[in-house]
């Protein structure tokens, strides 16, 4: 498809050098102090520079469809993928510190760390929704769509964890430097939102997401309130991702996503046919655009821009916020208008943003199958315009590169996975051949060394069965389920094997249940001090990107224990089974479509679509026996596969593992991102 020229540019654009276009379609606040020497004629922090100006360019064109993506939070490490350079210095504040750990080994604990390699992670997201807004905007890059992602620079990050027993999760401010980060430039352009007893200014930034073979760019312009021409108060309400010690704070935030950030597209001049909005946080964008419009429900106008992703089945993921308040800050005429789309069923004095991100969408999707369902039972009155698309993860990112390594030398039996993703379906082929089945296991167990290695000092062992729970710690996810009964633990251990623990994960700060769970996890660990030898259980700080890919590539079991039907999908599995690491799971978010293919186990309670739900009955007791009753299982047939130093290949071990990694062909975002062309956005993309 030939370019477009971006508006206002002259006819000869594409006769001036290439900076200059970059320059007049990104114009970058103190280039020539601080960004001259990171940007050269050809290349943007290392990577290839016209990719940025067509991608600007096509963003600018009326005849090419083009995206917006919302999302409060985004996972993009610059260590786990893509990683852009730097000439000039960058500050310590963005490399990641040494991780402590809290363990049955305590000694160790007090005088170590972990000492992790050298890496860099864009601290504006705190879990599986980010990382997944991450994941999406790669592949949109890597299939050609022109999308162009709005979210915030968070200047504290989500919060710095620390441990401390009998006190729990102890949070801190995780400051770093925006200014010195390789590839993040602030723009010279800046909004403005105009409140009734203020007017909040936003600086704009913009961080370039590459698509796998770097021909491809989708940018993310990120809004920034820390500037000097706004007040004390406003300047620090893009400190902290999450913060809600107040309604007042958490309105001002969405106001700053949705608003502000419909305001910066339109000071970009970039010409959007979709808003996707990635949860209800920037539900806002909504009444931006309905300015001057009439009050005809949006999902019956034809030329409705807008469609909505639900994440949630949980009543706390719902963002409700009371009308007087919105009232102060947004007026009357907006209080009409989110009543008339947002008023909550229960309470007419809030308006609840699920309700108003819904009815202001042509098109929606929760984000697996069984969350479809339950979204259908919560909101029957739109229960025929919820599609099911299923949550994915981005393949070239997640898969260590030792099992890539194995996965390339059968090209041409499996097919270009990294451009075509569902080509792995083709790994079920070779399930009976002993040179792949080699190949998956001794590149698995060369990423238990890297862990083991990493480990070193809790004498974390490699041919020992490992198992880990790593993800946002919340009640419906049952962190402590494992820990549960502690004597029936160390029973199947004597019985069967020695077993490694490993967990990891962050509660948010004002979540009290979440910090019960820390804390029964840590006094569980500290009661088994006693018994390391058989049950090893290390618990590690600060949980991110960097320690994701580890784990997820090189524990034996990935353990996913939510009370059915809470979780909506989940991603930090498909993570796993695309390294052949195998699940051990209830039945719940995308597992209720994996669990038709042996890539684990299942255990727990199941629920019916015509139960109804109640996430306080947490199921403990029941569903802690079923898992160790499992547990047993896996553990004795991990340990008559990995005999000593010997393996045996034959084992069902191994095939499980294969087929694992068959299934991520189709828990993957490029499906999903592809899904989305067809069933949500109506949008076809740029490149073939």
């Amino acid at each position: 498809m030939p370019q477009a020229h971006p508006v206002g540019l002259h006819a000869d654009v594409n006769k001036m050098p290439l900076r200059d276009r970059f320059l007049s379609l990104v114009p970058i606040e103190g280039f020539e102090t601080r960004y001259a020497s990171e940007i050269s004629q050809e290349t943007f922090f290392g990577f290839p520079l016209a990719a940025i100006v067509s991608a600007e360019e096509n963003l600018r064109s009326s005849q090419v469809p083009s995206i917006a993506y919302f999302s409060m939070e985004y996972g993009l490490s610059a260590t786990t993928y893509n990683a852009m350079t730097r000439t000039g210095p960058i500050s310590p504040k963005n490399e990641s510190e040494s991780h402590r750990v809290f363990s049955n080994l305590r000694a160790m604990d007090y005088y170590l760390v972990v000492e992790a390699a050298h890496r860099l992670d864009l601290p504006i997201y705190s879990g599986g929704l980010g990382v997944l807004a991450g994941d999406t905007l790669k592949s949109a890059s890597d299939r050609g769509v022109s999308l162009v992602a709005v979210g915030i620079l968070w200047n504290e990050g989500y919060f710095h964890q620390n441990f401390w027993f009998k006190d729990g999760q102890m949070p801190q401010a995780d400051e770093w430097d925006p200014a010195t980060y390789p590839g993040l430039i602030p723009l010279s352009v800046q909004v403005a939102i105009e409140l009734k007893k203020e007017t909040v200014h936003l600086r704009l930034w913009k961080y370039m997401v590459y698509s796998v073979d770097r021909t491809h760019v989708v940018p993310l312009v990120l809004l920034d309130s820390n500037v000097e021409s706004n007040s004390p108060s406003a300047r620090v309400l893009t400190s902290q991702l999450y913060r809600s010690d107040n309604a007042h704070w958490k309105l001002m935030q969405r106001t700053i996503l949705g608003i502000g950030g419909m305001k910066a597209l339109a000071a970009l001049d970039y010409r959007i046919e979709r808003f996707h909005l990635n949860e209800g946080h920037a539900a806002l964008a909504s009444l931006e655009w309905a300015k001057g419009r009439t009050d005809a429900p949006i999902e019956e106008d034809p030329k409705a821009p807008f469609v909505y992703t639900c994440h949630t089945p949980v009543a706390a993921g719902h963002d409700r916020f009371p009308l007087i308040l919105i009232q102060e800050m947004l007026g009357s005429e907006a209080c009409r208008w989110l009543s008339r789309f947002g008023q909550d069923v229960e309470d007419e004095k809030l308006i609840n943003f699920t309700l108003l991100a819904m009815n202001t969408s042509r098109q929606m999707n929760a984000v697996s199958k069984k969350h479809t369902e339950i979204t259908r039972l919560q909101f029957p009155h739109i229960r025929d315009r919820i599609h099911s698309i299923t949550n994915g993860v981005h393949l070239p990112t997640w898969i260590s590169q030792p099992v890539a390594s194995v996965l390339d030398r059968f090209t041409e039996r499996i097919g270009d996975w990294r451009r075509q993703p569902e080509s792995l379906r083709n790994v079920q082929s070779l399930v009976s051949d002993s040179d792949f089945r080699r190949g998956i296991w001794d590149a698995h167990q060369t990423n238990k060394q890297l862990l083991c290695q990493l480990l070193k000092r809790w004498n974390i062992q490699p041919h020992a069965f490992t198992l880990a729970w790593a993800r946002r710690i919340a009640a419906y996810k049952r962190p402590s389920l494992i820990l549960h009964d502690v004597e029936r633990l160390l029973a199947i251990a004597r019985k069967v094997g020695p077993i490694q623990l490993l967990v990891a994960g962050k509660a948010h700060p004002n979540d009290d249940l979440g910090f019960t769970h820390i804390n029964e996890m840590l006094s569980a660990i500290d009661g088994l001090e006693s018994h390391r030898d058989d049950v090893r259980v290390v618990m590690l700080e600060n949980y991110d990107t960097y320690i994701a890919k580890l784990l997820v590539s090189s524990v034996d079991v990935w353990l996913n224990t939510p009370l059915p039907p809470f979780e909506a999908s989940g991603t930090s599995g498909m993570k796993a089974i695309a390294n052949g690491v195998l699940q051990l799971s209830t039945l719940d978010g995308w597992m209720v479509e994996a669990a038709q293919q042996p890539v684990g186990w299942i255990f727990g309670w199941q629920h019916k679509i015509e139960e109804p739900i109640d996430e306080r009955n947490l199921r403990l007791t029941q569903d802690a026996a079923s898992l160790y009753e499992v547990l047993e299982e896996v553990v004795g047939l991990y340990y008559q596969t990995h005999i000593g130093d010997r393996v045996v290949l034959e084992s069902e071990w191994v095939t499980r593992m294969i087929t694992a990694i068959a299934a991520a062909s189709v828990f993957n975002t490029d499906r999903m991102v592809a899904q989305y062309e067809t069933n949500i956005w109506g949008l076809r993309p740029v490149l073939p």
